[in-house]
């Protein structure tokens, strides 16, 4: 541990140095903070993710702690379409409090709803998914993770019997003999992470990337699979069908581990390598090497990310992919398995601890009677008067202001105006609310219709915890105090809850049932209190955090889950013996491929995917605040292939438009050869014009509530 860590852990300290995490993706690359003179500077740190590699974002992270367009002050609207005005901290809380008690008795509970973020810590969450529940008594509680991580959740649910991205510590990468990356460009998105290829590559290790387009990540593989978006499930159960009639199964690990291959087998059977040539272009020359890639080695890694993930059938998707893995007899071995990269800094955490509709903390469901009780026990409260499950991401925002949906919205961490698919739609759903409220350090495109806006701190102004995309569960460490004006998000709640007392119809029903527990003990501000909490609240849950504490985080790289016992080993390796299902058997389901939920026709006849650039994060509305990072990549672009603009008349700069069924975009187009012709990119980082959500579907998938928002049909014009 460095000074700057010791300092950080003990109360009442102001540290000079503190040694902490990249507020970005879910690598949580580590780094040092040091604060000179007013200037804060960022060093890496040798830290198992990125072992002291950092990206260009997180280099540069610093630079929003003292921006000039940093809240410091809530802001409070009038009247409807006026200007938001600056307003003390007891104004502010009080519009709230009152707006929301005043809707609640008008429109009963539900009609306030919750909205997360995937970069909350694990305190954050918690603290939040208890406030809706239990301040609030709303059944109305989601988050932006549900655009992440959903689809490869619950396929991991239901194979596995939990969900964790990686079951495996992040080194096990550079010892597989053969990795297949599936919708990931880790070379983009998590620069560090590729320390862990190249050492894969030192030692005579194979790459194997699907992608529709030739990524900064394909550029780097051995082989690169270039399906239509879209038809990865096809390439998928092609490739278990090559297994299959090749005789590569593990066939003694199917016997004594898993349930249910019969059915994938004859399902698969079925699903010739040629038909799966025809519908994703990939070559049947191809899908062997790649089988046979996977099948033939000692140790295989298959991995799979948003590509694949968020289309209308992710969970299936990735569900074919991780039957594949199982025919392999892959998860549990050291340097094997199945896994999936998470994208948010907190999409780990944040998905497990009661900030997603239908799940209380430690990865319970909320309909299950043993997790209410038990749950209730530890916040003091009575289990019925818990709220059942409520909706997706995307249905909850498109129900906003609607008759028969809620009236008011609360939002913590999350920009949706420019990251839900669909936008313009969802931007006039926030329009229709009688009450938006909106806690964020900078004023975000979604900040900007709210009512009421609170500046919150950033992540380094504030202790806490994290669990990056291995499960591994970190400390979040403070280097200075909040500026004036400005409180915690934990310290948002205790002041709103305290507000409610007595006053809000849930809040006061909910606890004449059960033992009352004042605002101030059921909603405490000090983020170590929290974790005591939510160490309780997850103990003997699928994600149990009781063994984990901060003080045991402190003296290690962290610690992971489930580790249930303070004196007892965490567990970095899952199903090296058993899956955590009734009967220790992973299941195998059998999925097949169907056609996006919206095909191409003659109106619109290319399909349109989406993603992320190296410079830029998520909605962007940090990284397009860092001066670096916005020379880097000032705006928005559409990629088109040569002979697609060729045909279009469209020359390199050119601006464009991109029309679909739902709106339009306008950028200037990007020709590369490095997109199928039948296809453009655009990413979805800007908001106004090249805002790429204009145009994205909003379908979703049946079992997991994720958009899809990788592949949509769309015309290209000169604008």
């Amino acid at each position: 541990m460095t000074d700057g860590a010791r300092l950080a852990t003990q109360p009442g300290v102001r540290p000079r140095e503190a040694a902490t995490h990249c507020p970005y993706c879910a690598l949580q690359c580590g780094m040092v903070l040091r604060e000179t003179a007013g200037r804060v500077e960022v060093a890496p740190r040798d830290f198992p993710t990125n072992r002291g590699g950092l990206c260009q974002k997180g280099w540069t992270s610093a630079e929003l702690l003292d921006h000039p367009d940093r809240l410091t002050t809530p802001l409070l609207r009038d009247r409807p379409g006026g200007e938001l005005r600056p307003a003390s901290w007891d104004e502010a809380l009080d519009r709230v409090a009152g707006g929301l008690r005043a809707i609640q008795e008008r429109h009963g509970p539900d009609a306030v709803a919750v909205f997360g973020g995937g970069g909350l810590t694990n305190e954050k969450a918690y603290a939040l998914g208890k406030f809706a529940r239990v301040a609030l008594g709303t059944r109305h509680i989601d988050y932006n993770g549900r655009w992440c991580m959903s689809s490869a959740a619950a396929a991991g649910l239901r194979a596995f019997g939990v969900d964790r991205g990686l079951p495996f510590p992040l080194a096990d990468l550079g010892r597989a003999d053969t990795l297949l990356l599936v919708g990931a460009n880790p070379a983009e998105t998590m620069p560090p992470l590729m320390r862990h290829l190249a050492d894969q590559r030192e030692r005579g290790g194979r790459l194997i990337v699907v992608d529709p387009r030739l990524t900064a990540t394909a550029r780097q593989a051995d082989l690169h699979l270039q399906p239509l978006p879209g038809t990865d499930l096809a390439v998928a159960n092609a490739l278990l069908h090559i297994a299959l009639t090749e005789g590569w199964l593990d066939r003694a690990y199917v016997a004594d581990r898993t349930t249910g291959f019969d059915e994938v087998r004859r399902t698969v059977a079925g699903c010739w390598p040629a038909e799966a040539e025809r519908l994703s272009g990939v070559p049947v020359a191809d899908l062997e090497a790649t089988a046979r890639a996977l099948a033939t080695v000692d140790r295989a890694v298959i991995l799979t990310a948003r590509g694949a993930e968020q289309h209308a059938k992710g969970v299936d998707t990735v569900t074919a992919f991780i039957n594949l893995a199982l025919a392999l007899g892959l998860p549990g071995r050291p340097g094997s398995g199945y896994g999936c990269l998470t994208g948010q800094g907190n999409g780990q955490g944040g998905r497990e601890h009661g900030q997603k509709a239908d799940q209380l903390p430690g990865y319970r469901r909320i309909d299950d009677p043993a997790a209410r009780e038990h749950v209730a026990g530890v916040w003091g409260v009575d289990p019925a008067a818990l709220p059942g499950p409520g909706v997706p991401a995307y249905q909850l925002l498109d129900s906003l202001g609607t008759p028969h949906g809620p009236r008011a919205l609360l939002v913590f961490g999350s920009n949706p105006v420019v990251s839900a698919p669909r936008a313009a739609r969802v931007e006039s759903r926030l329009r229709d609310l009688d009450l938006l409220v909106v806690a964020d350090f900078l004023r975000s495109e979604t900040a900007d219709l709210a009512d009421v806006v609170l500046p919150v701190a950033q992540w380094a102004e504030e202790d806490g915890t994290m669990t990056n995309l291995e499960g591994r569960v970190l400390r979040r460490r403070a280097l200075r105090e909040p500026p004036p004006g400005v409180r915690t998000d934990l310290a948002v709640l205790a002041a709103l809850a305290a507000r409610l007392k007595g006053g809000a119809p849930s809040y006061r029903e909910m606890h004449n049932k059960g033992p009352f527990l004042t605002p101030e003990e059921a909603f405490p501000a000090d983020p170590r209190a929290v974790f005591a909490e939510l160490r309780r609240a997850s103990a003997g849950g699928p994600a149990d955090y009781a063994g984990v504490s901060w003080d045991r985080i402190d003296a290690d790289t962290g610690v992971f889950w489930p580790c249930p016992d303070e004196d007892g080993p965490d567990s970095p390796r899952l199903f090296t013996d058993r899956f955590p299902t009734p009967d220790g058997r992973a299941r195998f389901r059998a999925v097949t491929h169907r056609p996006a939920a919206e095909p191409v026709c003659a109106d619109y006849p290319l399909h349109l995917t989406t993603g992320r650039v190296l410079a830029h994060y998520q909605s962007g509305a940090q990284t397009r605040r860092v001066a670096a990072l916005r020379r880097a990549a000032p705006g928005g672009f559409v990629e088109l292939h040569p002979d697609l603009a060729g045909r279009l008349g469209v020359a390199e700069g050119e601006e464009v438009r991109v029309v679909s069924r739902r709106g339009e975009l306008r950028a200037p187009a990007r020709l590369s050869p490095a997109i199928r012709p039948d296809t453009v990119f655009a990413p979805f980082h800007w908001p106004g014009a090249a805002r790429a959500n204009s145009v994205t579907n909003d379908a979703v998938d049946p079992v997991s509530g994720m958009p899809e928002f990788k592949i949509c049909a769309v015309r290209v014009e000169k604008a």
